[in-house]
């Protein structure tokens, strides 16, 4: 009789296993850890950013405003509480978003004031910092679509069967997860330097 029991359980654990019910789980981590790499690219323009504003201060003193503008884009982006959980809060994750794309503006307008010096154009520490810099916006993207798209993956599982039965029954507290929405200007993009 317990060996019957046992035996009824495994196939029903198999059976289990095989119908999905880890998925939602799996893909919830995926979003996170997805999210996780977009916040590492973000940080690590963030902190390019003092680098390239000391490189450019040396040359282009009387661009301060512009400089002003970039450093305080930088204040705000580090400056906000990033949770894990901020996947989960729209609100959060929109606010991320526009300082982020703040930021990415005031890069854009330093970067077109450079364009006035062509010494600072040459300096290796400045093209160094500006390749850098490309390179990671880059990545940024990179990041943001694998983001995107592990949130298609979630979101999906969560609203098709046999996902959505799981999720009302085991995963209920695990919400439909926004995703990045394209900025008003996306269409015209940042422009760096020269390129």
């Amino acid at each position: 009789m317990i060996r019957r029991q046992r035996g009824f359980l495994l196939v029903v654990a198999l059976a289990l296993a095989g119908c999905g019910i880890n998925a939602i789980p799996t893909n919830d981590e995926a979003v996170k850890a997805s999210w996780g790499q977009v916040e590492n690219q973000y940080q690590r323009r963030a902190d390019l950013v003092p680098n390239l504003v000391n490189t450019v201060k040396g040359y282009a003193e009387h661009e301060r405003a512009t400089l002003e503008a970039v450093v305080e884009a930088r204040a705000k982006v580090s400056q906000m509480n990033i949770s894990p959980d901020i996947v989960d809060e729209p609100q959060a994750l929109q606010s991320f978003e526009r300082n982020q794309a703040a930021l990415s503006s005031a890069l854009s307008r330093l970067l077109v004031v450079v364009e006035r010096y062509p010494d600072l154009k040459a300096n290796q520490n400045f093209l160094e910092l500006q390749a850098q810099l490309e390179g990671t916006e880059n990545r940024i993207a990179v990041a943001r679509r694998d983001y995107v798209q592990s949130v298609q993956r979630y979101n999906t599982e969560i609203r098709t069967f046999p996902g959505r039965f799981w999720h009302s029954i085991l995963y209920s507290d695990l919400p439909v997860r926004e995703t990045f929405e394209a900025r008003e200007d996306a269409a015209t993009g940042p422009k760096y330097g020269g390129y």
